[in-house]
């Protein structure tokens, strides 16, 4: 009996409609925003330049934020796709990723 309970429908956001796909849906898991540039303030006062939205698998993710930490004369590192510069660099990135033809926008103040 109690298994009957656990195993009821509570909440879908399913359509009722249909639940056939339409035509506008694309292939792709998840859409991409692009990528954005921010500042970040640690709690111990130092600053980091965060960029999010790095194209392209973890591989080149990790390829990309090396050539950058190296542009920029920093350290560095990725979590969860995520690239934290050490220091405000943010001028330094647009300059890098403008030469390699990436879009970016700033974000934040």
């Amino acid at each position: 009996m109690a298994r009957e309970r656990e195993s009821r429908l509570v909440y879908s956001t399913a359509s009722p409609v249909s639940s056939q796909p339409t035509e506008n849906t694309t292939s792709s898991a998840s859409p991409t925003r692009g990528i954005r540039l921010s500042l970040d303030r640690r709690a111990s006062g130092r600053v980091v330049t965060v960029v999010t939205g790095l194209p392209g698998g973890a591989s080149e993710v990790t390829e990309l934020a090396k050539a950058l930490k190296s542009a920029c004369g920093a350290g560095g590192t990725v979590k969860d796709g995520v690239l934290e510069l050490q220091g405000d660099h943010r001028p330094r990135v647009e300059a890098y990723l403008q030469a390699r033809g990436l879009a970016w926008k700033r974000s934040g103040g």
